[in-house]
């Protein structure tokens, strides 16, 4: 998951290194005379992280939107603040000292997506934040 800046950067950078990458992976592999569905079956590990890649840095541009989508279930909780706290501008630092605990605190609980996070320590940090978030019931 991108989670800043710095990291959004390095992953475009890297989108456009694979996009070179796979095409000539492709020409090298049509040289050797592989047939295309050949040629597609080797590069379909490769596809698959770039795929991924290209995901991750959708979601972050949306994020940046500030377009979360619907919460379907509060297993999405964790997705969400790390979300709300990308989209609000502001590092794991400034979000760690609002809150009183270390940044690696804040980096861990992200790295984890707030697994297990209390309703109150969540209320915490969107306050800490000063973000609200509704919920519907269908």
């Amino acid at each position: 998951m991108i989670r800043n800046e710095q990291e959004y950067k390095l992953a475009l950078r890297r989108l456009a290194e694979d996009d070179q990458f796979l095409e000539a992976q492709r020409q090298a592999f049509v040289a050797a005379g592989l047939a295309p569905e050949e040629v597609e079956r080797a590069l379909e590990p490769t596809m698959s992280f770039h795929a991924q890649l290209r995901e991750e840095i959708e979601w972050y541009e949306r994020v940046k939107r500030r377009d979360f989508g619907t919460l379907r279930n509060l297993a999405g909780l964790g997705r969400l603040l790390i979300a709300l706290r990308i989209a609000s501008g502001l590092t794991q630092r400034e979000l760690a000292d609002r809150l009183g605990v270390s940044e690696a605190q804040v980096s861990r609980d992200e790295r984890n997506e707030y697994h297990g996070i209390t309703v109150e320590r969540a209320r915490r940090i969107l306050d800490a934040m000063n973000e609200i978030v509704s919920s519907v019931v269908e």
